[in-house]
């Protein structure tokens, strides 16, 4: 059996080194053909990658944009965004371009991160911030639940879903000031069932933070809830 396993494997290898002759896998951040054993980003590109390693202090760049606004444990972005930069080319992919793989990549990459610092550890339920129906049917996933699920398999933690909710389908924030973005969303997340969240340490994940109303505003529906804690987490950051 063990025998059967490795032939089929093997084989499995090389047709996808016959395919990848005519249709190669290419970087997502460069478009140079990826190597067998890289999967979504080539190793270069991916040493370029401008971490943050922000997971590893409890009070950071992320956080002071939520002091006086609402009370978080901890939070990190696994890069910092520049446009024209690499991440930016990345997130273009997850967001417009339906490449949900790379998501679910650095949805990995950032539970590796998480789980290296015990300042992570009490997180007991991952929750992404969600997308109205509306939207989320015409683009066919919400790309914070892709990275979620992609820091769930690695963290073990368990993906909860629909039960925070957004009722509303708002504008871009897109080009919009930190009050507008605020205004933007300030009533239009909603908790279904109060009881999942009561007395529980969340995880909230989203994509990108800029301003964070949209964080914020989750965070709030969540701090409602009596002795529920919040742990936030993005792929990126703006400088």
């Amino acid at each position: 059996m063990h025998t059967i396993y490795l032939r089929m494997n093997l084989i499995g290898h090389y047709l996808r080194d016959f395919f990848g002759l005519f249709y190669p896998r290419l970087c997502y951040a460069c478009n140079v053909a990826l190597i067998s054993n890289e999967e979504c980003i080539c190793s270069f590109c991916s040493h370029q990658l401008p971490e943050t390693q922000l997971h590893q202090e409890r009070e950071n760049k992320f956080t002071q944009i939520f002091w006086g606004r609402v009370d978080i444990e901890t939070a990190t972005a696994l890069f910092y965004f520049q446009k024209g930069g690499k991440v930016q080319k990345l997130m273009h992919q997850l967001k417009y371009k339906g490449k949900t793989d790379v998501g679910n990549y650095l949805g990995r990459m950032l539970g590796h991160r998480i789980r290296q610092n015990p300042l992570w550890d009490p997180v007991e339920m991952i929750v992404p911030v969600p997308m109205h129906p509306r939207k989320q049917h015409q683009r066919g996933y919400n790309q914070s639940e892709v990275i979620a699920r992609g820091i769930s398999q690695v963290t073990g933690k368990p993906l909860i879903t629909h039960q925070l909710i957004k009722t509303e389908k708002t504008q871009t924030q897109t080009r919009k000031a930190r009050f507008n973005r605020w205004k933007n969303v300030e009533t239009v997340f909603r908790v279904k069932d109060e009881n999942v969240f009561r007395s529980k340490n969340v995880l909230l994940v989203d994509d990108v933070i800029t301003t964070g109303s949209t964080l914020e505003a989750c965070a709030q529906q969540l701090k409602a809830i009596k002795g529920t804690r919040v742990w936030m987490a993005t792929l990126a950051m703006t400088i």
